[in-house]
């Protein structure tokens, strides 16, 4: 049991450090309230579960076989990352505030459930962790009903710490403050998101013209 438990004591601490699947779940709480937060975070955490599962089936083994998988992840989830980012940056910076906050208010519980789930099967990092916890339990000897509990509590972890994020940034407080800076915080979730995913995007071109 302690491949179990140090697999998911790492598996908990990744998922508090900050990262796209963090700033996604912020991002709909502050703009569209706890419910789709937390439906967002549902998202992730059935992304999470997905690539848990590819993990105790093995996927570290083909990752490492077939690596233009990983090139390809770079520019999906790099021109996802974008997209999310130049939706924000118009948001903040062509529409008014009152059409910002609109155009959070639109978005359904199926669209926040699809944005968390993107963001978290699209993360090339991700795939990258997860390969290196698939390599890791190959050769643990573990039963299938410890994978079973790895890709569970994998889940459970996920949807305990991003939904405590969206409790966090959908309090009276921190939606009031947001209200009131709409423009610089989405600017900055533009900013970041962009960012993020222009990096990935040039080293996914890269990687193929390598």
């Amino acid at each position: 049991m302690f491949e179990v438990g140090s697999v998911l004591v790492g598996i908990f601490l990744a998922q508090a450090s900050p990262g796209p699947n963090m700033m996604a779940v912020s991002s709909v709480s502050l703009g569209s309230g706890r419910r789709l937060g937390i439906i967002t975070a549902a998202g992730v955490a059935t992304g999470v579960f997905l690539w848990a599962l590819l993990a105790t089936l093995g996927i570290g083994a083909i990752l490492k076989a077939f690596p233009q998988t990983i090139t390809a992840m770079r520019l999906i989830g790099g021109g996802y990352l974008l997209y999310l980012g130049v939706r924000a940056l118009r948001g903040a910076f062509v529409s008014s505030g009152q059409g910002a906050a609109a155009g959070h208010a639109e978005a359904g519980a199926a669209a926040a459930y699809r944005r968390g789930f993107f963001v978290a099967i699209t993360n090339p990092k991700a795939a990258l962790v997860w390969a290196a916890i698939s390599m890791y339990l190959a050769s643990s000897g573990l039963s299938s009903l410890h994978f079973l509990f790895i890709d569970v509590g994998a889940a459970l972890s996920a949807l305990l710490i991003y939904g405590a994020y969206a409790l966090i940034f959908s309090t009276g407080l921190v939606m009031r403050v947001y209200a009131r800076f709409l423009r610089v915080i989405e600017g900055g979730f533009g900013a970041i998101f962009g960012a993020i995913g222009a990096k990935l995007f040039i080293d996914g071109v890269r990687e193929l013209k390598a």
